[in-house]
């Protein structure tokens, strides 16, 4: 079978690689558009990273302190004295078979004082048993141990933060007493077993994990009375679509005090933290827009100056009968070499520093501001081939436009001036 020969690929090649167009005007122009589409995919690629990755870290602290979705008694106000719930009303055994629930685990708070000889500070305890995920506590561990817990046993070991243990000048095993304000005033003295730091402030300076027994016991309960129930789903993404679920199979339960339960999750009641990072997307949105652009521009700058140097070029072939179609597709061809010559050192730069960043944190970011200690990076194959097609769509979809300027050059006009 006879292979076709493309007729404006192979002018397109020969132009491209004109060792006599080194001299022409439209050589550094041609550089500069190189340039302007590297630089524009490179801060594209470092932008996205950065953004998904800060959202990304973010989210994996505010998840870790409070799962994904939480059901409570629907009384429990804003404060952490909550009414409780049980953890054998009839829809528990029932939430593991929700498609998207991937775990479950039962809570109970309990606000408290830290005391020691010379300071004092609020805290919150917050009591957890045998089937809670201590998988991003362990990652954020800086000493000790998480906590050894047993169904049958009361433990008084405790899992503070660092902020706390530096505030009050604690150290791993010290021995600390907690003062809670109720009827009668209680006391209870706890082990520090371990140290963790997230660098999330907010919640650092807040939350001290202990059993939950010594919650029950401090406030009166059954053994299955909890504060709530946590839940992980698979996928965080689908999380308002599962809560709905949740909602659908315990939201009309009636408890024995005739109130409800309340089904919420984490992004309804940390909202202000959300919408903050929602508003991150509009700012790499804004950027993507401004740096396509810029690649446009200069790509568009660039071909025109290309057009009208090969202006003798154009009418010659027109006089041999070639179309307006057939041409443009010529210049297209080179505009493409020339973007994806953009695209290839583009993804060079920016993947390039998105990996000694990832590796070696470079850049430092003020902990007590952003929450974390140097720029985070997420480089995902998807957000990369997605930047580098879209790069290449917009900007040829924008170079269609200068190369309609070819049908007006007229043959005549061309090789009579020439």
């Amino acid at each position: 079978m006879k292979k076709h020969f493309n007729l404006e690929l192979f002018v397109a090649r020969r132009i491209s690689r004109d060792r006599e167009a080194k001299k022409a005007v439209s050589r550094p122009i041609t550089r500069i558009s190189i340039v302007a589409v590297a630089l524009s995919l490179a801060v594209m690629i470092v932008s996205v990273a950065i953004v998904t990755g800060f959202k990304n870290q973010i989210t994996d602290k505010v998840l870790g302190f409070g799962g994904h979705i939480q059901i409570q008694n629907y009384d429990s106000n804003t404060s952490y004295e909550t009414r409780p719930i049980t953890d054998t009303l009839a829809f528990v055994p029932k939430l593991t078979s929700i498609p998207g629930i991937a775990h479950t685990q039962i809570y109970a708070y309990k606000p408290g004082i830290i005391k020691t000889k010379t300071d004092i500070q609020g805290v919150v305890l917050k009591g957890v048993s045998t089937d809670f995920d201590w998988s991003f506590f362990k990652k954020n561990l800086t000493e000790g141990t998480v906590l050894n817990l047993s169904d049958s046993t009361s433990s008084n070991q405790i899992l503070i933060s660092k902020s706390i243990a530096n505030l009050l000048k604690l150290s791993l095993g010290d021995k600390v007493d907690f003062y809670f304000v109720q009827e009668p005033p209680r006391v209870r003295r706890f082990k520090i077993v371990g140290i963790y730091d997230t660098k999330f402030d907010e919640f650092d300076k807040t939350f001290v994990f202990c059993d939950i027994k010594q919650i029950q016991a401090l406030n009166g309960w059954s053994r299955n009375q909890i504060s709530g129930i946590e839940l992980t789903t698979s996928d965080f993404n689908n999380v308002d679509e599962i809560t709905n679920r949740v909602e659908d199979l315990a939201g009309f339960t009636v408890l024995p005090d005739g109130s409800g339960i309340k089904v919420t999750n984490i992004k309804e009641k940390y909202s202000q933290i959300f919408d903050w990072l929602n508003l991150q997307d509009t700012n790499v949105a804004v950027i993507l827009f401004l740096m396509l652009f810029v690649a446009g521009f200069n790509m568009i700058s660039g071909l025109l100056i290309f057009i009208l140097e090969r202006t003798f070029m154009i009418g010659v072939l027109k006089a041999l009968g070639a179309r307006n179609w057939m041409i443009q597709k010529i210049f297209l061809y080179h505009s493409a070499y020339v973007t994806g010559l953009g695209l290839f050192w583009g993804n060079v730069i920016g993947i390039g520093l998105c990996f000694l960043q990832q590796q070696f944190h470079i850049i430092k970011l003020d902990e007590s501001s952003y929450y974390l200690s140097s720029v985070p990076i997420n480089l995902q194959l998807s957000h990369i081939l997605m930047l580098n097609a879209g790069t290449f769509a917009a900007v040829f979809v924008m170079l269609l436009i200068p190369s309609l300027l070819i049908s007006r050059i007229t043959p005549e006009k061309t090789l009579r001036y020439s």
